[in-house]
């Protein structure tokens, strides 16, 4: 008497006869559901548990590789926005530029008057036509630099690093230009690209660059910081710069292993910190 053989089907499919098994979890597939594997196939189910289970690759300063530098395009887009903006209704520039305090007699307002938000909005913002020294020049050279410096740093650091970084600088700025010209009313990306050009010059020290390159460019941008002076607000590129400098030391040296993203963060915390810290202080001490 012939013995009755046994049909069995996928676990995916079970009306789809299936005589293969997955080489992780052992149950039988179909055509439809095997995965390549280096030995046999394997099942959706497992291919998707093992791509969770590996860890993306990372840059020397611990950030993800992203081959887009999506936070850069970003942040060009929202300067350019915020441009238009300024076109169409110029009073949106005064409403949300750097300003610590107005003169006396004034109006009060700023950021010693509860416009904490001017710290960050004005870093978004740029002279338009007619205004000032360099009018649209100067959302232009500001956004050749950042698109040409920040895609570099970007790729280097991760995104989630390269935008507290860019934020932290810019903020850097502002509460410099808080400290020392309170009354001074400000604009421009220039301190967060100050920082980016800190963390150029610091990534490739770390990194072992050629830094006949690197320096040239450094010296370049503490020339136009001294240059400068008398024609914008250098605070604000200072305070960038040393901003930048701190994260980016950070990020190049904290010690590798698993508490390297926990030291970088502390320290960016910290520098967060003492950035309220020095502003609320000076707040204070303006409306007193």
């Amino acid at each position: 008497m012939a013995a009755e053989s046994v049909v069995t089907t996928c676990f995916r499919h079970p009306r789809v006869e299936s005589y293969v098994r997955c080489t992780r979890c052992d149950r039988f597939i179909c055509p439809s559901c095997m995965r390549d594997a280096s030995v046999g196939h394997q099942c959706v189910d497992c291919v998707k548990e093992g791509a969770r289970s590996i860890r993306g690759a990372r840059t020397v300063f611990g950030g993800r590789i992203a081959a887009v530098p999506l936070v850069t395009y970003v942040l060009v887009g929202l300067n350019v926005v915020a441009y238009l903006v300024e076109l169409a209704r110029p009073s949106f520039e005064y409403r949300f530029a750097m300003l610590g305090t107005t003169p006396a007699g004034y109006v009060p307002q700023g950021v010693a008057h509860g416009d904490w938000y001017r710290l960050l909005t004005g870093a978004f913002l740029h002279l338009t036509p007619g205004e000032g020294t360099f009018g649209i020049t100067h959302i232009l050279f500001n956004m050749v630099a950042l698109w040409n410096i920040g895609r570099v740093v970007e790729t280097q650091l991760g995104r989630v690093r390269y935008l507290a970084l860019y934020l932290l600088s810019a903020l850097g700025g502002s509460v410099l230009e808080l400290l020392l010209i309170p009354e001074s009313y400000t604009v421009g990306a220039s301190g967060a690209i100050f920082g980016l050009g800190a963390a150029y010059w610091v990534m490739g020290r770390r990194l072992g660059h050629d830094m006949r390159e690197v320096n040239r460019y450094m010296a370049g941008l503490l020339l136009w910081l001294v240059i400068s002076a008398g024609l914008t607000s250098w605070q604000g590129h200072l305070g960038g710069l040393l901003a930048g400098a701190v994260v980016t030391l950070a990020y190049a040296y904290a010690p590798r292993g698993p508490r390297r993203a926990l030291v970088q963060a502390g320290v960016c915390v910290a520098l967060l910190a003492l950035l309220v810290a020095l502003a609320w202080l000076k707040a204070a001490s303006l409306t007193a």
